[in-house]
């Protein structure tokens, strides 16, 4: 069994596509794979997919190297038509030709519909080499990049970067693929400036790898990413009691950005300490690639780290080209705050008219005031619920929120765009809370992201994103796929999250209601073109999205539980999780799936009596009912809800829960007994309320039809 090597080499891959082109390699080349029968049935598949800047690499242990042969009947036209008078007819001859046979090896079958003729035939397996060399190219050019080109004059293939080479092999042997005008051979090439040999032979699939590392190109990114962990720990070491600020998502471009890592420890003047840590560590971060340096206080020390794609810098002159280019940054970045601070925040607000914030939404003045109002909505609504918030500060930060985006600082450094407002308004001697909100009004900016600090914070955050989903949304600018230009996705999510996490009792249709009505009146409604009932739908469904993807994805909760608790209500967040919590904790118990089995088997009969148009007695009348199980289960049902109705009020929802797995033996014996589709109309009518009764009684909480249950 040959082992497989895949190699596509190019021009340097932005690190941002990297993680996402071998994954969809992999995909694609396991597609094949899988499709044509190349992989050994009994055995796992092992993948070892790498990317560097320069290369795409897939290693496949164990293919096979050829399908195996498949014999096969073919059914023909009928006897009647293929044969005339005992000789073959046309028909006959076509399809024995077709079946590559002779006509006098065709055989008679009978089926459902008659005498046909048919043909066994033995089709041959291809071989390995002869499938990948046809299917692989097609794989390559298919490939998502968010951004590729043509590099070929009028030539139709495209890729993120010109492709320069191509390994392709099994075993020893290379595949006879072409992509892009390159023909596939046993050549890659090793790092652009290491390596003494820019050829490098690949004698086959197994030592790839260590062909690439004597060519100093590390394929694996794990072994990069330990390289790089060692290197930036022992540059540190230099600096007593220094420790380097752990950055998962730098480090993973950093990785995706060498072949050959090391790192160097660089330093700056501590006079630059004086502006905000914030916008030194993006200056390093987001602009350089450096790693931020901090001591064993958690402070910001004077010094960074770079990761370089070479082997080290013995003479220090890399290490003074990044000091050099680090120091001008800090300058411009000083220089920038020192020119901001002449005008300060409260003296931008007019200046928000003339900055667009959406063309048809109109400015960030116009928004700033929409703001305010969902803002002073949700003030007003969580202090109703008995939680403090400082209306006054929260007014103040909607109404000073966006003036930073007028900042010579942000207009340089965009990322920074609200924490530069809030350092500003806690410089300009602002309100701690005012300066808090506007700091945190961007955030959650991932699942990973934490919630605004505190609850004004919160209520600014949350009417931002609702202002701009309210918006979008009415001009019909809704997420579809793969596209969401204005992020709304990410803004929705964060809304979830930030419910969630600071436990706000809201209801996110209300919330969006009133999102909505803050554009009454304003010129961006005129080119609303998504209204009543298409927009309170398309919104509706996206929200409960959302929540689906928070309970799912960030509490790790199963897609029949959220899907069984949003069925019961998709509106209030933290109540949600709550009850999808609860529903998590007790769905191991014995009673639990067997009561969830009935209850589908509740909706089933009341959905087909709908088909069938059969009354349903509402209410229904117990004393109607004639068997014992069907009297007993109608007198269980009313003590058991009063219970039930008494804990979902208290949020005692595990409780609830319990409470209502009591019903299995009345519920069992109901089902054991008695027919409910009976040909007596009043007593068919009244079995189907009771039925409806039950369902609609203990579905509050979640509708158990949702669950999965194991089928005996």
């Amino acid at each position: 069994m040959p082992d497989f090597l895949l190699e596509i080499g190019c021009e340097e891959i932005p690190a941002r596509m990297l993680d996402g082109a071998w994954k969809a390699l992999s995909q694609r080349v396991l597609g094949v794979l899988v499709r044509e029968s190349l992989l050994v049935p009994s055995n796992e598949v092992v993948f070892h997919p790498t990317a560097t800047p320069r290369r795409l690499a897939l290693v496949v242990p164990g293919l096979v190297a050829a399908q195996p042969d498949v014999t096969e009947q073919m059914i023909g036209p009928s006897t009647k038509i293929a044969f005339k008078d005992g000789k073959p007819a046309p028909a006959a001859e076509a399809f024995a030709k077709k079946a590559g046979i002779p006509v006098s090896q065709l055989e008679t079958v009978t089926n459902p519909k008659g005498e046909y003729v048919a043909a066994t035939v033995t089709r041959k397996g291809r071989g390995a080499e002869e499938i990948l060399a046809e299917a692989l190219p097609k794989e390559i050019a298919g490939i998502y990049w968010a951004k590729n080109m043509y590099w070929r004059q009028n030539k139709p293939e495209r890729f993120v970067r010109p492709v320069r080479w191509i390994v392709a092999l099994l075993d020893g042997q290379v595949i006879p693929l072409e992509f892009g005008g390159v023909r596939a051979a046993k050549v890659s090439r090793g790092h652009r400036i290491l390596s003494s040999e820019q050829r490098v032979i690949v004698p086959s699939p197994a030592q790839y790898v260590e062909a690439m590392r004597n060519a100093h190109v590390m394929a694996s990114y794990s072994e990069r990413e330990q390289r790089i962990r060692k290197a930036l720990d022992a540059a540190t070491r230099k600096v007593p009691g220094a420790r380097w600020r752990e950055d998962a998502e730098l480090l993973n471009t950093v990785v995706n950005l060498t072949e050959w890592p090391s790192a160097i420890l660089g330093s700056f003047d501590r006079e630059y300490l004086s502006l905000p840590e914030e916008v030194l560590v993006t200056v390093m971060r987001d602009h350089q690639k450096y790693f931020a340096v901090e001591d064993a206080q958690g402070k910001l020390a004077p010094h960074f780290l770079a990761v370089l794609n070479t082997d080290g810098d013995p003479d220090g002159t890399i290490r003074h080209g990044n000091e050099r280019v680090l120091r001008a940054r800090f300058n411009d970045a000083r220089f920038f705050w020192d020119t901001d601070q002449k005008t300060p925040l409260t003296a931008r607000v007019d200046v928000l008219k003339a900055v667009t914030f959406q063309k048809d939404l109109g400015s960030y003045a116009g928004k700033s005031e929409r703001m305010a109002r969902v803002a002073e909505w949700l003030s007003s609504a969580l202090a109703k619920s008995g939680l403090k918030v400082d209306g006054k500060a929260v007014q103040q930060a909607v109404r000073l929120a966006k003036t930073d985006l007028t900042a010579e600082l942000v207009k340089e450094f965009t990322e920074l765009q609200g924490v530069i407002g809030g350092l500003y308004a806690r410089a300009q001697g602002l309100p701690q809370a005012v300066a808090d909100a506007i700091y945190d009004q961007y955030k959650p900016q991932s699942m990973e992201d934490s919630a605004p600090r505190t609850l004004e914070g919160a209520v600014l955050s949350i009417a931002d994103k609702a202002d701009s989903i309210a918006g979008m949304f009415a001009l019909g600018l809704i997420p579809s796929g793969s596209k969401d230009p204005f992020a709304l996705r990410r803004q929705a999510n964060g809304i979830v999250k930030t419910i969630a996490e600071h436990k706000l009792p809201l209801s996110l249709a209300e919330l969006m209601e009133n999102a909505r009505a803050a554009y009454q009146g304003s010129n961006a409604e005129k080119k609303f073109t998504l209204n009543g009932a298409a927009y309170n739908d398309a919104l509706s469904s996206f929200l409960r999205e959302r929540l689906e993807f928070y309970l799912r994805d960030t509490l790790g909760l199963a897609y029949d539980v959220v899907n069984a608790v949003l069925a019961a209500d998709a509106n209030d967040v933290v109540d949600a999780a709550a009850r999808a919590q609860a529903v998590a904790k007790v769905r191991p118990s014995s009673d639990f799936e067997p009561i969830s089995t009935s209850f589908k088997r509740m909706k089933n009969i009341l959905r087909q009596a709908a088909e069938n148009k059969s009354r349903v007695a509402e209410p229904y009348n117990p004393a109607a009912l004639t068997q014992p199980e069907e009297r007993n289960l109608a007198t269980v049902i009313p003590q058991v809800a009063n219970n039930v109705n008494a804990l979902r009020a208290a949020k005692r929802y595990e409780q609830a829960l319990l409470e209502i797995s009591q019903l299995r033996p009345a519920i069992d014996a109901f089902f054991d007994k008695v027919m409910v589709m009976v040909e007596d109309e009043s007593l068919r009518a009244q079995r189907l309320g009771l039925l409806q009764t039950l369902v609609r009684e203990f579905s509050g909480i979640a509708d158990f039809s949702e669950i999965v249950t194991e089928r005996k």
